[in-house]
């Protein structure tokens, strides 16, 4: 465990004394490892050095995209996997064989049509261009119709025993109960549209509307390399990710050991 710690803390741990540490210092060999002279000079380059890399603004619109894009992942995925899961109509196993084997086709091939798709519904350079596109990925349906499939049926008969309607049935007694799965989905959308580069590049033009992994790359010289900047930059960039991480972990592990169980 000590081993794993050391691989998966220490290139966090080098790219945050990195950032601190003058460009010189960062290019001298062999390497330092914690910083002779620690300077903020790399912060304030990233936040206040120009105003054609507005990093604040590439953060925002990183976390709307990704926050928007995990909300609408669970609202489509959960109906879907419940439908999936429980209800009957003709081709269900049909269906949800088609909706697996997306899973089996290499993600570029979706791009070029997803960008006529954008362009007809005038979407590129906007937002909606990267909240929208994999809201109904296979993954999010094939994950809730498992967890919903391992749920006892008991529940949702006493439910429409009392009366309730399918709709009801779904928002009142199986959603609550769907909590840790729901996290979880959403905590792995999330990660994935804030952490993707090869899509942005694609449909955002704009420096305003850059998310934040598109934007730092553009901070990296045709030259020269500002390394304390990028780790600085690199830095903020994982700052959201981990403290989401510390706050759900609990229901990412309870989903993640509750789904797949039943299939």
């Amino acid at each position: 465990m000590g081993l794993l710690t050391v691989v998966f803390v220490g290139p966090l741990l080098w790219m945050l004394l990195t950032a601190f540490k003058t460009n010189v210092e960062s290019r001298t060999v062999p390497p330092t490892f914690l910083p002779s002279e620690p300077t903020f000079q790399a912060f304030r380059t990233l936040f206040f050095g120009d105003d054609a890399s507005p990093v604040l603004l590439w953060a925002a619109n990183s976390f709307l995209a990704a926050s928007a894009h995990a909300v609408l992942v669970i609202v489509v995925s959960s109906m879907a996997g419940y439908a999936l899961a429980r209800m009957e109509f003709p081709f269900k196993r049909l269906l949800f064989g088609l909706i697996i084997s997306t899973l089996f086709v290499p993600g570029f091939i979706f791009l070029m049509p997803n960008f006529l798709l954008l362009n007809s519904l005038g979407w590129l350079d906007t937002l909606w261009a990267l909240i929208v596109p994999g809201a109904a990925g296979a993954f999010g349906v094939f994950f809730m119709r498992q967890f919903f499939s391992a749920l006892p049926v008991e529940l949702e008969e006493s439910a429409r025993i009392d009366g309730a309607g399918p709709f009801r049935i779904f928002r009142s007694v199986v959603l609550p109960n769907a909590r840790p799965a729901l996290v979880t989905l959403a905590v792995l959308s999330f990660l994935s549209n804030w952490n993707d580069f090869v899509w942005p590049i694609y449909v955002l033009f704009s420096p305003e509307r850059l998310t934040l992994p598109v934007g730092l790359s553009k901070l990296q010289g045709a030259y020269t390399t500002d390394y304390p900047v990028i780790m600085a930059g690199a830095a903020i960039a994982s700052v959201p990710v981990l403290v989401l991480y510390v706050f759900v972990q609990r229901y990412v592990i309870e989903g993640a050991a509750s789904s797949g169980i039943k299939g």
